[in-house]
């Protein structure tokens, strides 16, 4: 993620903030980033710097016709500088910005077995507890775990695995 894409990114959240419309706003841009990962033609179009300026912004025009103003305005800000190709990573930080907004926390749980979602919700509502926040998690099975958990949020790590462990002790005889 470029300083780039953050500055758009908190640009258009704070737009949509302001105008309270942050919800329309991330709905279709949600939806517009997953046409683009669907349709290969609005790939191209967004993305290949040989494509006509003025050809782009037309088609962009179009194609936002309906949507939300501030969205449209973005966007075609977005192609006049340069920078619609950068689309979808743009979207992911406005949707980090969202989730930090309304005290979503994102994670990534990962254990050896996989988990009934009853436990899943428990474990889930533990660490709700602990942090205070809501918790949007997505959930991996590794079986190299060996058993117990990896939970992944933003740059920290808890590592409470059975190979975590077992590569801790290891480094420790290593050194002593």
């Amino acid at each position: 993620m470029s300083v780039v894409d953050r500055v758009y990114a908190t640009a258009l959240f704070e737009a949509a903030q302001e105008g309270k419309k942050l919800e329309p706003v991330r709905e279709q841009l949600a939806q517009l980033v997953d046409a683009e990962r669907e349709v290969p033609e609005l790939r191209e179009l967004l993305r290949n710097p040989q494509v006509d300026p003025r050809a782009r912004r037309a088609a962009l025009e179009d194609v936002l016709t309906g949507s939300e103003e501030l969205l449209r305005n973005f966007l075609l800000v977005l192609a006049d500088k340069g920078r619609a190709g950068q689309l979808e990573e743009i979207a992911n930080e406005f949707e980090r910005l969202v989730a930090e907004h309304e005290g979503i926390v994102n994670a990534e749980l990962t254990t050896a077995v996989e988990l009934s979602d009853d436990e899943a919700q428990k474990l889930l509502q533990q660490i709700e507890q602990a942090s205070g926040r809501k918790v949007e998690a997505t959930r991996t099975v590794d079986p190299d775990l060996i058993g117990g958990i990896v939970l992944q949020v933003g740059s920290h790590r808890l590592d409470a695995s059975v190979r975590g462990r077992l590569d801790r002790l290891r480094r420790q005889l290593v050194t002593a």
